[in-house]
């Protein structure tokens, strides 16, 4: 049992390594990249709403909306600082400064356009940011992308030698098992076999056999109990007999006593039988 416990706690034990370890690929994958992506989509659809509102005004020669341009630079900046926080990969955190430095530039000259949203200079200028800080945001969403990719496939190399490990080990383990239970069952049944023809030889007063166990297990204590009653045996055969003999004269008087009762009845029956026969002679005369 102890043996077999130890099989079982080594499996599980290399198993739950494997999946550990595993768990932990993935939730960095999530953890880390995934959330640089959502941050990173987030500005962009950010940045959108400042290019399509100041698009609008340009048109229509309107005063952009103040309240919608505060909370989109909120948001923004919100998921600027979101990302400086999570900067996992080479080269993230030069392109994050580069986009927050960018961003700032970009507000104050919204802030400037909207003074005269009209102005066809000022406009170009802030589509020609638009585009470089939206390219940025795309290479920041690209780089987390392609860092998922990598460690998905390292993660399903972990997974792949974990199910490898884990499979080698369990056919080892088995073929131990396989080969440890057939031992132990070969190692019994030959005891089994061995007490069996012991008790046989006894039963037919052959009280010279004796039983050789090696070891210190129970059946080496039986043997000695066995070899013991056996030396006994042998060296009073001729009490043995005598008991014997007491107890078949004892058997055969007790059988002799049985049918002497047995007579007796039945001369009682006849004697009855007799008397009832002379009364029914006596009454007829």
């Amino acid at each position: 049992m102890i043996f077999f416990f130890i099989v079982i706690a080594g499996l599980s034990i290399l198993s739950a390594f494997h999946l550990n370890r595993l768990s932990e690929k993935t939730e960095a994958i999530l953890k880390d990249n995934h959330f640089s992506i959502i941050f990173a989509r987030d500005m962009a659809e950010d940045l959108t709403i400042f290019n399509r509102e100041i698009t609008r005004c340009f048109i229509s020669g309107n005063q952009p909306d103040e309240s919608l341009i505060s909370n989109t630079t909120t948001s923004f900046e919100k998921s600027i600082l979101l990302e400086r926080n999570n900067i996992t990969e080479a080269g993230e955190d030069k392109l994050v400064s580069a986009i927050a430095s960018g961003f700032n530039e970009y507000k104050g000259n919204i802030e400037e356009q909207a003074k005269n949203p009209t102005l066809a200079d000022k406009f170009n200028s802030l589509q020609t940011q638009f585009h470089s800080l939206y390219q940025q945001i795309m290479l920041l969403s690209q780089m987390n992308e392609q860092a998922i990719i990598l460690k998905a496939d390292d993660a399903k190399k972990s997974a792949k030698k974990g199910l490898t490990n884990v499979t080698i080990l369990g056919t080892v383990c088995f073929l131990i098992t396989l080969s440890f239970t057939f031992n132990f069952a070969t190692y019994f049944n030959e005891r089994f076999t061995k007490l069996y023809k012991g008790i046989k030889e006894i039963g037919s007063n052959n009280y010279a056999e004796r039983l050789n166990f090696e070891g210190e297990d129970e059946f080496y204590d039986i043997s000695l109990v066995f070899n013991e009653m056996a030396k006994n045996l042998n060296e009073n055969p001729a009490k043995i007999s005598e008991n014997t003999k007491v107890n078949a004269d004892r058997e055969t008087s007790i059988n002799q006593v049985k049918e002497l009762k047995r007579i007796l009845v039945q001369m009682q029956e006849i004697r009855e039988r007799a008397n009832e026969l002379i009364a029914k002679l006596g009454n007829k005369e």
